[in-house]
């Protein structure tokens, strides 16, 4: 059986910690299937550098910033987030000699505030109950100054092509088809960048984002009602679009990691609830997610030790 797969032991021989961005593995989750004619798989995006999915946005903002001359060296980076991208910029931001400031809901766990610290970016804390639309409000009355370069994940092009060209591309190398493709609608950037990869490869694929209960602050994602639509979304390229709830998120979170063995961040539990509700529905196939991180960042929650009812802050707390 092993020899059908491309197993990469040592995951490739690169120049820098940037360039090992990607390439993440797609691991199937057969406990998770409602039934054996459908194939669950998860890609692994806690296996980048930073433990996230968004190393790949930040690396491709940044170096498409840097291509077309609209940063100078030294210039500082500024960005709204609400905890991953800033990490992952963090670390880059490090590595090319760009200082960085990132805006930040102040209800973030701890762990995503002591790594921004560590990696030496200056922090800017914005309400916490606006969530991740309230550091968009302010990183944009600060980009004003002449002083700071937004890359602004929600507008940039870089964020959807870094998933075009790559986790999508990644995706179809080990896949021969994908029947449906069930991503977190947070910034928008890794539904928009899939998708239109994924439709290309195989038009009848479905194109699922998971959003949030309006007014429910899920571990990173957005709903779409709450007012604020990223430019960079194309909602001609979803088929569906499923809510759920903080709840479910934290059951699924535990279920990856009691039936599968997969730790991983909260929005990962949300995208699995969907994924495979969706599984069920089909017929035959193979339904297709992404792992955004791994749980590392939100050990202090207690999300994967405590009773759910004894979570504290349960429906407010930015998880992703």
């Amino acid at each position: 059986m092993l020899e059908k797969f491309q197993n990469r032991p040592c995951g490739g021989r690169f120049g820098d910690i940037i360039e090992s961005i990607g390439n993440t593995p797609l691991v199937e989750l057969p406990r998770l299937s409602p039934k054996p004619e459908v194939r669950i798989h998860a890609k692994l995006e806690g296996r980048n550098p930073t433990g996230s999915v968004k190393d790949r946005i930040a690396k491709a903002m940044i170096e498409s910033a840097e291509a077309d001359g609209l940063i100078e060296p030294g210039q500082t980076i500024l960005e709204p987030t609400s905890g991953n991208t800033g990490i992952s910029l963090a670390m880059i931001c490090r590595r090319k000699g760009y200082p960085l400031k990132v805006v930040m809901p102040d209800n973030v766990t701890e762990e995503r505030t002591q790594l921004l610290h560590m990696y030496g970016a200056e922090i800017v804390y914005s309400e916490g109950a606006k969530g991740s639309n309230g550091a968009v409000e302010v990183a944009l009355e600060m980009a004003g100054d002449s002083r700071y370069y937004m890359p602004y994940q929600y507008g940039n092009e870089a964020n959807p092509r870094a998933h075009y060209e790559g986790t999508a591309a990644e995706i179809l190398e080990e896949l021969d088809k994908v029947a449906a493709f069930v991503g977190g609608l947070g910034t928008g950037g890794t539904l928009m960048g899939n998708g239109r990869r994924l439709k290309e490869a195989d038009p009848e694929t479905l194109i699922v984002a998971v959003e949030p209960m309006q007014g429910e602050m899920v571990h990173g994602l957005r709903s779409l009602d709450d007012g604020f639509i990223p430019p960079i979304i194309d909602l001609s390229i979803l088929d569906r679009k499923i809510m759920v709830s903080n709840r479910d998120a934290i059951v699924w979170t535990r279920r990856l990691l009691d039936e599968e063995g997969v730790f991983a961040g909260v929005s990962a539990g949300a995208i699995a609830a969907i994924a495979v509700r969706i599984a069920a529905e089909l017929d035959g196939g193979n339904v297709v997610f992404l792992i955004p991180d791994d749980g590392w960042k939100y050990l202090s929650s207690g999300v994967y030790t405590k009773p759910i009812d004894e979570i504290e802050n349960l429906d407010s707390t930015v998880w992703w």
